[in-house]
């Protein structure tokens, strides 16, 4: 059967064809399983070092769901020379801060089911470390997440489209009607709903990311065009073009202060084993091709894909730079670029890692840190702010943390959202 093309634009003079009938199997046999998990184990080089990846199918894919139990008088533990202050809660799902110009912090208030569909405006006028200002900016959104101050306006991406309000600086609440200036697809698989924003240093261009519709195309690539992928527009929403393609769930988004290079944090596929694949931090190329859903880290191929392999794409994939773990729901990112942190941390980038929900041993439920030297390339992931697992045996969790975003005043902020809490890394 002659397969139908939908054709989606990299660039002005690079065009992607990709097939939008998927040919994919999910359903392989048991057979085909075992001769799968006893393949030679991958070895890649990443920008850190040597990755070595198990074969497909050597372990069970299982489900363990992580059970919230709050922290009561407990908090998440940091390294020698920080403390750790809860800054604000009474919040509804904090899933994202986002600090204005101006020193402003809105959190969206949003989740996958019984969203808030809100973002809070919380000021901390004597920078004491304790709100003296906490109240809703802006409510009935879809499933908020990405939020940006630019020319005058303020920037919302919902789960189905990116919506600018007129903004004055200082304003406490915005009561005007948002004007809908870019159509995204709405929801995902598993999660995948959240739309970043990112808008570059001039102002002249923003970028959105925008998460799959599915695990590895099993709904139809077709239903994939302008997913997995990071959106590059000008600020009316005009000049739409795919920046990058083949992350499968880019969330977070950042500048290496280093080197001017867009990064950003992206959760991999499930269901071929414990410890396949492992989630990443990359630095992102322009008209780049990053694999999802034929291949995985670089040319290692899908096999659920054998019977259409798409030999091409899986030929140009880029390797992301830096693995940061199996199914750990890697999801916030920022570059620290203040001074209030040791030396060692300057212009490195933090990672919050929500938590995996499909490996037998808990991954992720913590924030990485991974230094970056004086050239701006990324060395070795270390643990920074951990403790979110209170019992692994009982599948118990105090928290789960997800945005990270550092202060003016050179603190991380930590959105803890299951736990309703946003949490506050110092330099002691």
């Amino acid at each position: 059967m002659k397969k139908l093309t939908t054709i989606i634009g990299i660039s002005l003079s690079c065009w992607l064809a990709i097939p939008a009938q998927a040919q994919v199997n999910t359903n392989l046999s048991e057979e085909k399983k075992k001769e799968l998990s006893q393949q030679p184990t991958d070895v890649v080089e990443t920008a850190i070092g040597e990755l070595r990846l198990v074969p497909p199918f050597s372990s069970e894919s299982v489900t363990k769901e992580s059970e919230v139990i709050g922290w009561g008088d407990k908090k998440p533990q940091a390294p020698a020379g920080f403390k750790v202050t809860k800054f604000a809660e009474n919040l509804k799902h904090p899933r994202r801060t986002y600090i204005a110009p101006n020193g402003d912090i809105f959190v969206v208030e949003s989740n996958t089911k019984n969203s808030a569909n809100r973002i809070t405006l919380i000021r901390d006028k004597d920078g004491d470390g304790t709100p003296d200002y906490q109240d809703v900016f802006l409510d009935d959104l879809n499933q908020p997440y990405g939020m940006l101050v630019l020319n005058n306006y303020f920037y919302v991406a919902n789960t189905d489209g990116l919506y600018r309000y007129p903004y004055t600086e200082g304003a406490t609440k915005i009561e005007a009607k948002g004007e809908k200036i870019l159509s995204l697809p709405a929801g995902g698989y598993n999660n995948h709903w959240t739309r970043n924003l990112l808008a570059n240093e001039n102002g002249s261009k923003i970028y959105v990311s925008v998460g799959s519709a599915s695990n590895v195309g099993e709904y139809g690539m077709d239903k994939e065009e302008r997913r997995a992928a990071i959106l590059e527009i000008n600020p009316d929403g005009s000049g739409e073009k795919i920046y990058a393609a083949g992350l499968r769930n880019p969330v977070g988004m950042d500048w290496n202060p280093v080197t001017g290079e867009l990064w950003t944090a992206v959760n991999e596929r499930d269901k071929i084993g414990n410890n396949l694949v492992p989630d990443y931090i990359t630095s992102v190329k322009e008209d780049g091709w990053y694999g999802w859903p034929y291949s995985y880290y670089g040319q290692i191929q899908d096999p659920r894909w054998a019977d259409d392999p798409h030999t091409d794409l899986v030929e140009k994939a880029i390797v992301p730079d830096v693995p940061v773990g199996p199914h750990t729901a890697s999801l916030g990112l920022a570059f620290y670029t203040k001074n209030k942190f040791p030396e060692k941390y300057k212009n490195g980038v933090f990672v919050g890692q929500h938590g995996s929900w499909n490996r037998a041993v808990f991954s992720g439920y913590k924030i990485l840190f991974v230094p970056f030297d004086e050239n701006g390339k990324p060395g070795q992931p270390e643990d920074f702010l951990t403790g979110f697992i209170a019992d692994e045996a009982e599948s118990k969790v105090h928290g789960r943390p997800v945005g990270v975003t550092v202060t003016p005043d050179g603190a991380l902020l930590v959105n803890d959202d299951d736990a309703n809490i946003i949490w506050k890394v110092s330099a002691e």
